[in-house]
């Protein structure tokens, strides 16, 4: 026992020289190092002799370089290398690299390596064309399994290799911070046995085993984060708000021209109970677009008004923001409007307070809200300063949570003796693993079914690459649509006129290999040429950059028909209800996300009239951007884009990307691979945290929870912020 655990830094098992050269990986301590996990392995019972290699198919080998040398290419500016790779066997083959330059110093006479590579022909010979290469070590060339590591430039895969099987050597096995029960009911082998065979196993069951247990760590660490966090939201006293039977909910619900639907009726009944208790809401509503989330999150605040408390209503944009002032008016009408001459009886009043509001209004707004006179405040991130205050917060419903972080949230939890409930609204679905890992905090409900009067939506890919002459034919669908009495929407990824790109684009990423693309449409770009195209119409312009009273004036001005068409950005791409907008055209589809392009289709086909989608892009046939349109063409479920959407995302974009700079500790976890596990372990985490809610009987797994989020508080990234 050499005494090295897992907090010891690396200059003490591999000495100074060494543990410098693994800083550019950000490796520090013995736990970093065994935490970098390779990220593929060769399988030396599977690799090819190349005596036996055919010319069209991929294939791996490990050789030595026999000769190597720099050559001017023909056809183009640049070198290439030419080298001669010879395996143990004695067979030879040519492997060609371009941007030969940067490989001359790793591809040299004597140096072992892995090739990977398809196979081709060349002057009669069989050679690999600029094939993966990773240098190893020639003694790995004698293990059955060659581990391959992340590296970079300055630090190689053989590099880490050689400074892992050195601390091997020399650390102590970890304390396991799983407890044995869960170990033996999962059949999970110990951390220490998992953490050396992650880098050197035996056999390939070594690597799915060790790779299993290490995703128990990370799915268990984020699990307790929530739980935690669950434990600390609900332990405050909240006001309790049961309904009454009578009053505003009442006299609304029977006001009500339509029915509520089942799963409206399902939810409800859901928030009800949870209003009532003692302690703090804290649910999740996910429903697809025009589920009808509104009205539940006003039913539930209308219960909490009867009780003498507040709600407040946050929304991630002042136009949204705006528009759900107005929504809420117009649904309580004469319920909504107290000290006006036609309020009904114990009727509330809605104030809207945003951070634009010039000091009169904001003064007025302040006052209402402080006073109680405000049933309901609506408003963006001005609500959670320190200068707006409540007579009783009693609710707070966020719309649309992916804007808002966790501070921001607490901000408001935290006002006063007693927590507010906490009702979230998400109007994109989510996967039942992102749910869990994302959302885990919160209970969640699901709203079913559409609203009647919802009427269907034609989803169309416009590719204008094979058809670039059905441009022309857009602007007339635009006008068919208007000439029947409705109005369109033109979006466009970017608002334009800006140096580094717009923040209201969420680009997925780049096809593999593709060229150089132009930037995305942007509405200042392009609005002029559809007021030309369009001449006759009444065009209005819409973007997260105008001035606030003017966005507000130009969507009053749509929502009262006084505008045919509207060219925005994915400004309107949430909340925003005109029924009698029919039309839809996405520009650079292609560059908007899965879920995005599902939010803004659903602009549309909230009245009697059918709606259309026009999709439109440059980009081929059979690439993955033309199937993620084709994906969203072909279903208007949104749970089944959500998982798709899931399936086509970089895992990085849904768990550890957000960690503000800090090194995230999931490594492997993954929501596509893992959900069975992650569902396991948000019991055992539950159960734990139940009944341990500070975890000091386990301070092995508290410290668990540090490793995989950083702190237990910084659960704040999974808000999706």
């Amino acid at each position: 026992m050499d005494g090295f655990d897992l907090d010891s830094r690396l200059d003490g098992p591999l000495g100074k020289k060494a543990a410098d050269a693994l800083a550019p990986l950000g490796l520090e301590t013995a736990g970093d190092l065994l935490r970098h996990y390779p990220r593929r392995y060769v399988d030396r019972g599977r690799l090819t002799d190349i005596a036996g290699l055919v010319a069209g198919e991929h294939a791996t080998v490990v050789a030595q370089v026999a000769r190597a040398e720099l050559r001017e290419m023909r056809a183009r500016r640049g070198k290439m290398l030419k080298a001669v790779i010879r395996d143990e066997k004695g067979g030879e083959l040519d492997c060609t690299f371009f941007n030969g330059w940067k490989l001359q110093g790793f591809v040299k006479p004597g140096v072992v390596g892995v090739f990977s590579g398809k196979v081709g022909v060349f002057n009669q010979r069989l050679q690999l064309t600029h094939p993966q290469f990773e240098e190893i070590d020639e003694n790995d060339s004698l293990r059955p399994f060659l581990s391959v590591y992340p590296a970079n430039a300055k630090v190689t895969s053989q590099a880490v290799a050689r400074s892992v099987r050195q601390l091997l050597d020399q650390v102590d096995d970890p304390t396991d911070p799983l407890p044995e029960s869960l170990r033996e009911r999962e059949k999970l082998p110990g951390l220490g046995r998992a953490l050396r065979r992650i880098h050197v196993p035996e056999a390939e069951a070594d690597i799915h085993a060790a790779r299993h247990r290490l995703v128990w760590d990370e799915a268990l660490g984020v699990q307790l984060a929530l739980a935690l966090r669950r434990a600390d939201a609900t332990a405050r006293p909240a006001p309790a708000c049961p309904r009454t039977g009578t009053g505003l909910l009442a006299a609304f619900d029977a006001d009500l021209p339509f029915p509520l639907t089942d799963g409206q009726q399902a939810v409800g009944e859901e928030i009800a109970a949870d209003l009532a208790a003692g302690h703090p809401m804290n649910r999740l509503v996910q429903g697809d677009v025009g589920a009808g989330k509104t009205i539940v999150a006003l039913r539930a605040m209308l219960q909490v008004v009867d009780a003498g408390a507040q709600a407040a209503m946050l929304a991630p944009t002042e136009v949204l923001a705006a528009q759900h002032a107005r929504s809420l008016r117009a649904m309580l009408g004469a319920l909504g409007r107290a000290g006006e001459l036609d309020a009904a009886d114990d009727a509330t009043s809605i104030t809207l307070l945003t951070g634009s509001m010039g000091a009169k209004a904001r003064r007025r707004a302040l006052l209402d809200a402080q006073s109680g006179a405000a049933g309901i405040v609506v408003g963006t991130h001005a609500l959670i300063q320190d200068t707006v205050g409540f007579a009783e917060l009693g609710l707070v419903v966020v719309d649309e949570q992916h804007r808002f972080g966790v501070e921001q949230r607490d901000a408001l939890r935290s006002r006063g003796e007693r927590a507010p409930h906490m009702l979230v609204m998400t109007a994109t679905p989510i996967p039942r693993t992102v749910a869990m890992s994302v959302y885990g905090d919160l209970a969640v409900s699901e709203l079913k079914g559409l609203p009647r009067g919802r009427s269907p939506i034609t989803t169309t890919v416009v590719p204008l690459a094979e058809h670039p002459g059905w441009i022309e034919r857009i602007w007339q669908r635009i006008r068919e649509e208007v000439e029947r009495g409705h109005q369109c929407y033109v979006v466009c990824p970017r608002v334009g006129d800006t140096e580094a790109g717009d923040a209201e684009l969420q680009e997925p990423p780049p096809e593999e290999g593709g060229s150089e693309r132009r930037a995305p449409l942007a509405v200042l770009d392009i609005a002029p040429m559809i007021t030309e195209k369009l001449a006759g119409l009444r065009v209005g312009i819409l973007h997260g950059k105008l001035p606030p009273e003017e966005k507000d004036a130009t969507m009053r001005a749509f929502e009262r028909a006084e505008l045919d068409v509207l060219v925005a950005t994915t400004v309107i791409e949430v909340g925003v209800d005109v029924p009698n907008a029919t039309g839809i055209v996405l520009l650079d589809a292609d560059r908007f996300g899965l879920s995005q392009l599902h939010q803004l289709r659903g602009r549309v086909g909230r009245g009697s009239a059918a709606g259309l989608c026009l999709l439109v892009t440059e980009m081929p046939a059979a690439t993955t951007a033309r199937e993620r349109l084709d994906a969203v063409a072909g279903t208007t479920d949104g749970f089944e884009l959500a998982r798709l959407d899931l399936e086509l995302r970089r895992e990085g974009d849904v768990l550890g990307a957000s960690q503000s700079g800090s090194r995230s500790g999931l490594k492997l976890l993954s929501l596509l691979r893992h959900g069975e596990v992650i569902a396991k372990a948000q019991v055992y985490a539950r159960d734990l945290v139940g009944h341990d809610p500070q975890l000091s009987g386990h301070p092995r797994l508290r410290d668990l929870v540090g490793e995989t989020l950083g702190d237990t508080e910084r659960a704040a990234y999974l808000d999706k912020a």
